[in-house]
């Protein structure tokens, strides 16, 4: 199979009909073999009925819905799984993102030998509240990462199969896919100038909040990807540290009482800042030590519960 296109959602029903045919035009046009996996992400609305004619209509299809609203990292994720094709193309469900642009990832990835390719929404038609914060975000992004990608956030991007295979998206972590495929050793990471849409249909989904979720995921990331198999480097080091400096200070203040007799040791605010500093210096020591035992990969990370599958035995 050529493409596997994993499409998140939440309350689109109204877009759903003319996303799919206009995925089945570019397809047909192209001649790639194809599977379109619509994640319905606990929709309140009639989302899940519409992927069920779409289903039953077109073997190229398949949906899941999960129970509630688990977030599209968790939807992303799913889609992941299920994903077939050498190729798998990630898209918004509310027209925003063109599929006239899949040809032209489908090849970057296939003939460029990309691992990545990353859409940069250059021309933008969101409001200006929502695109001065996304410039301060990319710009912060690109600079911790050392990823060169304008637009980490743009929902249209393009994987070579073993790159979705290989990493794990939960939490909020969508944002930083290229991130987390870096650090998992995939480089090849690039971009493509597409064509971003007006909203035809319904609201956007995410609000101003996203904004300080995501910087708090790139510090997680940034730290899990780090240090995360090797916490002790981290904390051991740290703690180390602060030990020593307050070892030092209570010798120095040890000799200072003992050969001039001028202070009571506990009368000098030398002598709590040393003792501080061992103390918080073995704590830090103590939770590098505990973290190297407690492995990271928790089984409660990513959960999700699937209501439905349908479509995928066809």
């Amino acid at each position: 199979m050529n493409i596997s296109l994993v499409i998140p959602l939440y309350n689109e029903e109204e877009s759903l009909q003319e996303l799919t045919d206009w995925i089945r035009q570019v397809m047909e046009k192209n001649n790639y073999s194809y599977q379109v996996i619509f994640i319905d992400d606990g929709s309140s609305d009639n989302s899940w009925n519409k992927i069920e004619e779409l289903v039953n209509a077109d073997s190229n299809i398949s949906g899941i819905k999960f129970r509630r609203n688990f977030g599209k990292s968790a939807a992303l994720n799913k889609g992941f799984e299920a994903a077939q094709g050498d190729v798998v193309i990630t898209m918004d469900s509310d027209l925003q993102d063109s599929p006239e642009e899949i040809p032209e990832l489908y090849g970057m990835i296939k003939n460029n030998g990309y691992d990545i390719v990353s859409g940069w929404k250059k021309k933008r038609y969101d409001p200006f509240g929502k695109t001065l914060p996304s410039k301060f975000f990319n710009r912060t992004t690109r600079a911790i990462s050392g990823i060169k990608l304008h637009d980490f956030n743009c929902g249209l991007k393009a994987y070579r199969k073993e790159v979705v295979k290989s990493i794990e998206v939960y939490g909020e972590m969508h944002r930083y896919i290229p991130v987390i495929a870096k650090w998992a050793g995939y480089n090849k990471i690039s971009e493509k100038v597409v064509q971003h849409q007006k909203r035809k249909y319904g609201v956007t989904k995410f609000g101003m909040g996203r904004f300080i979720k995501g910087y708090l995921d790139l510090l997680s990331i940034t730290f899990i990807s780090k240090f995360g198999k090797r916490p002790m480097h981290l904390f051991g080091t740290l703690g180390s540290v602060l030990f020593f400096i307050g070892f030092v200070i209570a010798i120095y203040l040890a000799v200072a009482k003992f050969l001039f007799s001028v202070y009571q040791m506990t009368e000098r605010p030398l002598f709590y800042l040393g003792l501080l500093a061992m103390i918080i210096g073995t704590q830090l020591f103590l939770t590098g030590f505990l973290a190297e035992m407690i492995s990271r990969n928790s089984t409660e990370r990513n959960r999700y519960e699937v209501e439905k599958e349908i479509g995928f035995n066809k």
